[in-house]
């Protein structure tokens, strides 16, 4: 299993940054996921499951992605999500923004990826926790970047 869990200030309005977490906009903070779809909607957002595709190279994956936790709060905003990919890996990441000022926010990555078999296991093992920490860094530069074109657009 590989682990992570990243922070960074941004200086920029928690709101902001929270904007591009919404459906619409993931594409900008994730380039990958081509596509995602609300399938069933919870009140209060637990429970609320998406189809997602993602594309890796030529190959498009499809998986479901579910709200495990969910807080949009003035002071905080968080979202835990879970889902399995490629029937080899079970992925939890959650992303949370705290608020330190009206223009500086404090934004916590963190997650974990599982092998669920032996082909899972090899796999993560192989790229190892190097090409893990780089994906993790390349998506929080991806937020940073974005939020702060977001607040000079403003």
């Amino acid at each position: 299993m590989i682990q992570w869990y990243e922070e960074r200030m941004i200086p920029v309005n928690i709101e902001v940054i929270w904007h591009l977490f919404e459906i619409d906009n993931l594409s900008r903070i994730m380039p990958n996921v081509v596509e995602t779809k609300v399938l069933e909607k919870k009140d209060g957002v637990v429970g609320t499951t998406y189809q997602q595709k993602y594309k890796e190279g030529k190959r498009i994956e499809t998986y479901i992605v579910e709200d495990l936790e969910y807080e949009n709060t003035p002071e905080k905003k968080h979202n835990k999500i879970g889902f399995t990919l490629a029937k080899a890996f079970e992925i939890e990441a959650s992303f949370t923004l705290e608020k330190v000022s009206e223009n500086e926010t404090r934004f916590i990555y963190q997650g974990q990826n599982e092998g669920l078999n032996f082909l899972g296991k090899t796999l993560l093992k192989l790229g190892g926790k190097k090409s893990n920490q780089k994906v993790v860094t390349d998506f929080m530069d991806r937020v940073e970047e974005e939020a702060i074109k977001e607040r000079d657009a403003s």
